[in-house]
């Protein structure tokens, strides 16, 4: 029994260290990217500083052409309404009349009918 209880504890160490080996291979890994991200946030930084001063002037620009984009899309509204062509009103249908004129019924010659004139 002690040999099984033996067995079972150096199993267990023996699964932890395997455990705690591929952990800490993935957190060495984990390391080594976060510090290239590091270098290259620094870098991006660096090459960001010469336009910092300017990035406001450009905010305040945005900012004015937003304001004035209602009523330029108004104004633009009105440019398009005034020179779009408008379709002509269709003429009133008028009704169809057969190309011989009035139509006789033969069914009237058949029975002898003959309406007055």
């Amino acid at each position: 029994m002690v040999v099984l209880s033996v067995i079972d504890i150096a199993l267990l160490i023996a699964g932890l260290a395997f455990y705690l080996f591929v952990v800490g291979s993935q957190l060495g890994r984990i390391a080594t990217n976060l510090e290239e991200c590091r270098d290259l946030v620094r870098e991006i930084g660096g090459n960001a500083e010469p336009i910092i001063p300017g990035v406001d002037h450009i905010n305040r620009t945005g900012g004015v052409v937003a304001g004035a984009l209602p009523l330029l899309y108004g104004m633009a509204e009105g440019i398009v309404a005034g020179v779009t062509p408008r379709p002509e009103p269709e003429p009133e249908p008028v009704p169809a009349r057969p190309a011989s004129g009035r139509r006789r019924s033969r069914l009237h010659d058949g029975v002898g009918y003959a309406p007055r004139p």
